[in-house]
């Protein structure tokens, strides 16, 4: 999804920072560089964690509706070839399969006890536009890398639970700009309207689902809601899509929480006319109002605690928070009728704002609402803004944290040797499935370093040995699973 990715130090971790940096042990384990000794690596699963892992991204990376570069949205073509080629990898890994009415692929296999709480790993299959081979495809391709350890090792079906992975159909939400349709589904939080929602050509996704011979009916749709009573937890596998992990020299790190998410679309209207011939006195111009409104809304968030009041739904904590959390964007702008020599009669642009606290992001919204309705009075032009997307934040379960940052300890000790550092604990400034699934079941992520915090990019890239390293935690995970 097009959005950076917001990290948060304690002050232990920023201690563990400065003394990470300044062991050139930890530096040189982590680094990267391929240092591993490879003869004592037959019992890390190389060839299925890391080689096969590696080549099935990049294979997966070549289904796409576009020529050239990938693009894979909610049902099209390549996302139902790409059905068939995860699929395959699932039954490989002795999973049984299926598609549900929404899209979304499952494995599942029952382990010892079928009748026991289910554990779902998942991440999604579509892309963006022009999108990289790992967002989204290395939480899928890496769970069932892992599970297919466990079955030719014999352990699979002794599993304690069930375990069922998840290609989510949708979560970037490109198509439809409805995000989490896959897994909002499957945990229960979209409403059977939704069948309705058109994309550009005003095709609908009832009419998408039925020309890929998935019926759905309003009543099919809401049974497509998991139980939470047989859903035991659910646990992602992500890049980073930050600079963080990087930063620190480490390749994975444990989610501690998501940052909520508001997008508004402002539409400020004014008096459209001739370029040459309407005094600037005179004018009322939307597009050098919306011009000012942008520039407050980067005042705002890059200082709210100098915009922001201290009251009982904005307290002094909350202010904090937001100054090291808040970020806004506005990632599109449209006119109206567009050309050099016309005042335009209407500006359209979108605010995306985000922030772990959920009152503090409220407060920006309702302070920053206020503050562009009085500009465009100042200026006689008319506002409207309207919500399009509301996301809670999310705080990841203690408990599956903790377990996830022992597994990403045992796979790096195992790979390494004894590791005397602690695995980092940062916070996700984009939205993925777990945000969506949180309501339905407790939940857990583990990052995974990316180049440059690059991401949503063809220029996107995970190192080999950090994708093994990735395999080896999820294995420990489910190996040890309650």
């Amino acid at each position: 999804m097009v959005y950076s990715t917001i990290a948060t130090f304690n002050n232990c971790f920023i201690l563990f920072c400065f003394l990470f940096c300044l062991s050139s042990h930890a530096s040189s384990i982590f680094s990267g560089n391929g240092t591993v000794d490879l003869e004592k690596s037959d019992d890390l699963f190389t060839q299925i964690l890391r080689d096969e892992a590696v080549a099935r991204l990049y294979e997966l990376g070549k289904v796409s509706d576009g020529s050239g570069y990938l693009e894979r949205t909610f049902l099209s073509p390549a996302s139902m070839r790409a059905i068939d080629v995860i699929r395959k990898w699932m039954e490989d890994a002795n999973l049984r399969t299926w598609v549900d009415q929404m899209g979304n692929l499952h494995g599942r296999v029952d382990g010892a006890n079928a009748s026991a709480e289910a554990l779902l790993i998942g991440s999604h299959m579509d892309t963006v536009i022009d999108a990289g081979i790992f967002d989204g495809s290395l939480g899928i391709v890496s769970a069932i890398s892992a599970l297919k350890v466990l079955h030719i090792n014999g352990k699979l079906h002794k599993l304690r639970r069930p375990v069922e992975v998840i290609a989510f159909s949708d979560e970037e939400g490109v198509r439809f700009q409805t995000t989490f349709l896959g897994s909002g589904a499957i945990a229960g939080i979209l409403p059977a309207t939704t069948l309705g929602v058109s994309d550009k050509r005003n095709v609908t996704i009832e009419s998408v689902l039925k020309d890929n011979s998935l019926e759905v009916t309003e009543e099919s749709f809401l049974q497509l809601k998991y139980d939470s009573k047989s859903v035991w937890g659910y646990v992602e596998l992500h890049i980073e899509q930050g600079p963080v992990l990087e930063q620190v020299g480490f390749p994975l790190g444990v989610v501690k929480g998501i940052a909520g998410q508001t997008r508004l679309k402002v539409t400020v209207r004014g008096s459209q006319g001739h370029a040459g011939t309407v005094p600037m006195s005179m004018r009322q111009d939307p597009m050098a109002a919306a011009a000012e409104l942008i520039v407050l809304m980067e005042s705002v968030c890059k200082n709210p605690e100098k915009y922001l009041s201290y009251d009982e739904q904005c307290s002094d904590s909350a202010v904090k928070s937001l100054s090291s959390s808040l970020v806004c964007t506005v990632g599109e702008i449209s006119t109206w009728p567009s050309a050099s020599n016309v005042i335009p009669g209407q500006v359209t642009y979108t605010m995306d704002i985000r922030a772990i606290d959920d009152l503090g992001r409220e407060a920006v919204i309702y302070d920053l609402s206020k503050r562009i309705y009085q500009i465009c009075d100042k200026r006689s032009v008319s506002c409207i803004i309207e919500h399009k997307h509301d996301a809670g934040a999310v705080i990841c379960d203690s408990e599956l944290s903790s377990q996830l940052k022992s597994a990403a300890y045992s796979a790096l000790r195992r790979m390494e040797g004894d590791i005397q550092v602690e695995v980092p604990t940062l916070m996700s400034g984009a939205g993925h499935d777990a945000m969506a699934m949180s309501h339905l079941t407790k939940v857990g992520m583990l990052f995974l370093r990316c180049r440059g915090g690059i991401s949503h990019s063809p220029e996107e890239h995970v190192l080999d040995n950090d994708i093994w390293a990735a395999g080896l935690a999820l294995l420990s995970f489910l190996e040890n699973i309650q």
